[in-house]
């Protein structure tokens, strides 16, 4: 538990925000290493996310949630359920907000979840570069009206800007614990779900209007093949047959995109070389439909 008669800790931490705040671009600063999927897109986040920091006096396991939002379907019911539920069994909580967005309502919310919880509370406000930095005092202020937080951390997950401050204060939070994971371990996800994602990421980048938030994508397999690739096939799932051509794209332009760039991802997570094969599937109205979902692991019983 310890090293050299030094205390170790260890303990769960949940990020909690609304829609593009910078959760899962912080998550994978936190980790040095890409595991959660990134978009301008609001609601890119659907499920829990995982991670793992560990150094040598201890471990955090972060928990990056859906952003809070006024859901519009079973999914988005799904979602914002998952959210809450995260503020439970953790021994902290993450509020991140955007210093360069006025406080809204989706914020007001995010920070009442946080305080039905009874737990410590770190307010993070994310992208001050983006600000002037006089203007921070009066953005501190106005989250101190709503809430006592515990600590006030002012970050840029993108640029690294106090990231390292932020996980010093995080751990003085935890209490004394073990090792839950092996060093080298940053998610507890199986790879076949940070593949799935990726491919995801990929359609966000490239498509507009509805289709980032009807697009679900389903791993089917992901073996080792004859010529030492990790071989990968992938449905993705759209609500509508007109979708369905514009992920395609003019003589499959788009997918091949897509494809490219999502493999590049998956090879880096794996550490090897990968074959992925894509293909398009509509399944209507999937988002509302709970067979559909529990297939695609949007599960109720999951949070």
């Amino acid at each position: 538990m310890n090293q050299n008669n030094k205390t170790y800790r260890s303990g769960f931490v949940t990020i909690l925000g609304r829609p593009n705040v910078g959760k899962s671009t912080l998550l994978n600063k936190f980790v040095g290493q890409k595991i959660a999927i990134m978009s301008d897109k609001a609601q890119t986040t659907r499920n829990k996310i995982q991670a793992v920091y560990t150094e040598d006096s201890a471990q955090i396991i972060f928990i990056d949630t859906p952003g809070v939002h006024k859901p519009k379907h079973a999914l988005g019911n799904f979602m914002v359920n998952t959210a809450i539920d995260a503020t439970k069994g953790v021994d902290l909580i993450l509020v991140v907000v955007n210093a360069n967005e006025k406080m809204g309502p989706g914020d007001l919310r995010v920070i009442d979840y946080a305080k039905n919880s009874s737990l410590p509370l770190i307010l993070v406000i994310n992208k001050i570069d983006l600000v002037e930095p006089d203007a921070l005092f009066s953005i501190i202020e106005g989250y101190n009206a709503q809430c006592k937080f515990d600590e006030i951390y002012p970050i840029s997950a993108k640029k690294g800007m106090n990231v390292e401050n932020l996980l010093q204060g995080i751990i003085n939070y935890l209490p004394e614990g073990p090792q839950y994971y092996p060093a080298d371990q940053i998610t507890d996800h199986p790879e076949y779900f940070v593949a799935s994602e990726f491919i995801r990421e990929k359609i966000l980048f490239f498509t507009r209007e509805e289709i980032p938030h009807s697009v679900a994508v389903q791993v089917s397999r992901m073996r080792p093949n004859e010529f030492d690739e990790i071989e990968i096939e992938a449905t993705i799932i759209i609500e509508r047959k007109s979708q369905k051509g514009i992920i395609i794209g003019k003589n499959g332009a788009l997918i091949k995109k897509i494809k490219k760039l999502a493999r590049k991802d998956i090879e880096n997570l794996l550490g090897q070389k990968v074959s992925l094969n894509l293909w398009v599937k509509v399944q209507k109205d999937w988002r509302d439909r709970q067979g559909q979902l529990n297939d695609l692991g949007y599960r109720p019983e999951d949070y």
